[in-house]
């Protein structure tokens, strides 16, 4: 197995229910319908969503965090991202 997928990384220092600005815009116009779907998998313990706007399967940070490493693909539910936001 590769070794890097063994280790495990730090998580950012925010809740599971709170994207990284850089992956879900704060205006975004799907945001509130995105991050109540976000939740209600959460909640369930499932591994992703349907996106209210596309339908396309989104994985729930939940479940990123319990892989244990980030693939760098810019999942928008990632628990790892922590670079900073140019304001």
């Amino acid at each position: 197995m590769n070794a890097d997928r063994e280790r495990r990384l730090p998580l950012a220092p925010r809740p599971l229910t709170v994207p990284h600005p850089a992956r879900l815009a704060p205006d975004h116009p799907d945001r509130e319908r995105i991050l109540a779907a976000h939740a209600a998998a959460l909640a369930a313990g499932q591994a992703g969503y349907p996106d209210p706007e596309t339908g396309l399967f989104v994985l729930t940070a939940g479940f990123l965090a319990r892989r244990g490493t980030c693939c760098g693909r810019g999942c928008r539910h990632c628990p790892y991202v922590n670079e900073p936001v140019d304001g």
